[in-house]
């Protein structure tokens, strides 16, 4: 990992409230985090998965229940049907239907019904309930019925004895059935609590530490990253899982580590940019002051010196508007563009005359622009994206190992119209743009394809071709060397403008 270079501006110390932290929040203890909703959620779902098991649970032990009497009924029944034909006496009956918690016990054998035992027999039934084969949504039924409404109601149940055809039916209070099942459902509750709880426990610890541990590193480091974000001890470092969490990790760190590259590379900026200005403030006194100078050239009556006199005095205007405007980059954006009509041809042969290419290097300089080709943009602006792409051209084809015997260098502006865009060219037959430069294509300080270059020629070019609202890119060729390819549309003309110029020419 880089060792960031903290240099003479350390860490201010952050207040409450800034907008560093915001986003902050307090500790929310072991029960009132992620983790402590997770514990909650797991009991609550057990629960809920508890609850809808329970009432088929307590449906099938009330059915079960009651084949117990119904069975201990049957028992006793075909031990009292093996005496006959002695009737059971009184005492003995009362005896069997106390064992068997019922109030009458009748035999059905043979398309017969025999009541075999019987004491203080009721008047009527409020409920009779077939076991032969009950469905589950009837046992459920029955068995909510039970629980809300019973405790007091006579009821019939009647079932089969086994596998035979002989059946037995008894008649008895819901009383114990309802007590027996409020037990049941209280022993189930307190069951299904148990489990819950030990359950969400042990879900609990795991996923707090497979999950909520790392999600914690996470929150931390960012909350000290944020709070100082130049310190290299606050990034994060993950260790080398493959999960999600891991992969978020390492995409944090990379993050970090981009993040105070950034900070690095603007707070070197904002130095440049108070240093530029310093140079910029006397270079301006130095290029007023030749300014003046070369304006009494003009009344020098020399023929050669007339000739340069109003090149001279043009590339002087222009570096006086460039110191001018030196800081523009540094701004939000360029100024915006004053555009009018420009012959496109003399604005190339200014490049030209600009660049002063020595006729001994061997470059030739290429224009195939027609002669009234017009371009609606700011002069001034556009110039400067010329001149940036023809000047990197230049500096490529002049390298040291370039332009062996025979091999033609040569820089070529082309331009031409098609509707309402001008589309220009600026070709050369250098060694081509490096991949690392084409990777950070207009990227200040990142895009230059020559060593010591800070790639701001390129990045200048594309923001005032962009405020233009035109398009600059990079043209992949067969052949060697680099074209860049401008589009400029023209201005749209508003209702207004086409009423008042149409009336003017009438």
């Amino acid at each position: 990992m880089p060792v960031q270079d903290q240099g003479n501006n350390p860490s201010a110390e952050i207040p409450a409230g800034s907008e560093a932290t915001k986003g902050r929040c307090p500790s929310a203890g072991l029960f009132g985090g992620l983790s402590g909703k997770l514990l909650w959620l797991t009991v609550f779902f057990i629960m809920l998965a508890e609850i809808l098991i329970f009432f088929p649970s307590v449906a099938s032990m009330r059915l079960r229940w009651l084949q117990d009497r119904l069975n201990t009924a049957a028992a006793a029944a075909i031990v009292i049907d093996g005496l006959q034909p002695i009737e059971l006496p009184r005492a003995l009956q009362k005896e069997t239907l106390e064992a068997t918690g019922t109030k009458a016990i009748v035999l059905r054998k043979d398309g017969t019904s025999r009541l075999l035992a019987t004491t203080d027999m009721p008047t009527s039934v409020d409920e009779a309930y077939d076991l032969t084969d009950v469905p589950p949504l009837t046992a459920i039924r029955d068995a909510l019925d039970t629980l809300v409404f019973g405790g007091n109601r006579m009821i019939r149940v009647y079932g089969p004895v086994g596998e035979t055809s002989t059946g037995v039916e008894v008649v008895m209070k819901d009383k114990l059935l309802r007590r027996a099942m409020f037990a049941y459902s209280r022993n189930v509750l307190l069951l299904s609590v148990l489990i819950s709880l030990f359950t969400a426990t042990l879900i609990f610890f795991a996923i707090n530490r497979i999950l909520i541990g790392p999600i914690r590193r996470l929150t931390g480091s960012m909350q000290q990253f944020s709070s100082d974000p130049e310190n290299p001890a606050h990034i994060y470092i993950g260790d080398g899982g493959r999960d999600e969490l891991a992969v978020a990790g390492r995409n944090l760190t990379s993050m970090q580590m981009e993040l105070q590259k950034t900070l690095k590379q603007q707070r070197n900026l904002a130095a440049l940019g108070l240093a530029v200005s310093k140079i910029n403030h006397d270079m301006r006194n130095i290029l007023a002051s030749a300014q003046l100078m070369s304006d009494r050239l003009v009344d020098v009556d020399d023929p050669m010196v007339k000739s340069f006199a109003p090149k001279l005095l043009r590339t002087i205007d222009r570096a006086v508007g460039y110191t001018t405007e030196v800081l523009s980059y540094g701004k939000a954006s360029e100024s915006a563009p004053r555009r009018r009509h420009v012959r496109l041809l003399e604005l190339t042969q200014d490049v030209k005359d600009m660049l002063a290419i020595d006729p001994q290097s061997g470059i030739e300089f290429t224009e195939q622009i027609g002669v009234d080709l017009e371009v609606d943009a700011d002069g001034e602006q556009l110039f400067r994206v010329i001149h940036n792409l023809c000047r990197n051209a230049l500096q490529a084809l002049t390298s040291p190992g370039e332009g062996g015997p025979g091999s033609v260098r040569r820089i070529t502006v082309a331009a031409q119209r098609v509707g309402s865009v001008v589309s220009i060219t600026v070709d050369d037959t250098g060694p081509g743009m490096p991949l690392k430069a084409r990777q950070n294509l207009f990227a200040a300080f990142r895009g230059s394809a020559r060593s010591g270059g800070t790639g701001l020629g390129l990045t200048i070019a594309r923001e005032l071709v962009l405020a233009h609202g035109g398009t600059i890119a990079l043209v992949e060729k067969p052949t060697v060397g680099t074209q860049f390819r401008i589009e400029i549309p023209d201005r749209p003309v508003s209702l207004e403008d086409y009423r008042s110029r149409a009336h003017f020419e009438k």
